[in-house]
């Protein structure tokens, strides 16, 4: 159903915890490891360009085949949200671009996850805005034409690349992939991560010392 359009709530403090987390080393493979491998979109979605970022989930589900920009987002979004799309995978029309991602930037938006694609990425590396997407493509959709913006629904459940999405749910997205935790997960899972970073910190410094696998294995008990 389209032209519904929900809240949720934020949780700054909990997003701090995240921000915090994802400093470390490959932070998107942190938290899928924190989750038993689980929440990991498909690999088919990846950055324009390298970037890393925490956000709560403000979804989005666009019409396939009848795509629209997701302008009605930017007047909805909050600083902290990382706009989430269902676009159904459609590779050959942009549903984000350049002047969207000034306008979300000016919001304290965070960045978009396309299950579909985008463009003008040579405007959104210089914003340092970041968009993860199956496709980069010069097409974009006839909304700069129609003036619709509402075809269109948001905060409700969707599905990004192959991972069900809630309104306010955690992503993190990174130079390999991206990453859903469960609002209702996330203060364990950050948890989690927090600990494996860490270990696996410790364990990184022990390799630049020298050690051998075997070393690794007896005191960590794992690599």
């Amino acid at each position: 159903m389209l032209k519904v359009f929900n809240e949720f709530d934020r949780d700054a403090a909990l997003l701090a915890e995240f921000d915090a987390v994802i400093k470390c080393y490959s932070a998107s493979c942190v938290f899928a490891d924190a989750q038993y491998r689980q929440g990991a979109m498909d690999s088919e979605i990846k950055p324009a360009f390298r970037a890393k970022v925490a956000g709560q989930a403000l979804t989005v589900q666009l019409s396939p085949g009848d795509l629209v920009d997701p302008l009605k987002a930017l007047e909805m979004g909050r600083p902290g949200d990382l706009i989430v799309v269902d676009a159904g995978g459609d590779r050959q029309t942009s549903v984000v671009g350049g002047l969207m991602g000034g306008l979300a930037k000016n919001r304290g938006i965070r960045g978009m996850v396309v299950d579909g694609a985008g463009r003008d990425i040579d405007e959104l590396e210089e914003l340092g805005w970041p968009i993860w997407t199956r496709a980069i493509t010069a097409r974009g959709t006839h909304t700069m034409f129609s003036e619709r913006k509402e075809e269109l629904s948001i905060n409700v459940p969707i599905q990004c690349g192959g991972v069900p999405v809630q309104p306010g749910d955690f992503i993190v997205a990174d130079t390999i992939g991206v990453v859903v935790v469960p609002l209702a997960q996330a203060r364990n899972v950050v948890a989690k991560a927090r600990e494996q970073a860490e270990r696996e910190q410790k364990t990184r410094e022990w390799v630049t010392r020298g050690k051998t696998v075997e070393d690794l294995l007896k005191e960590f008990g794992r690599i």
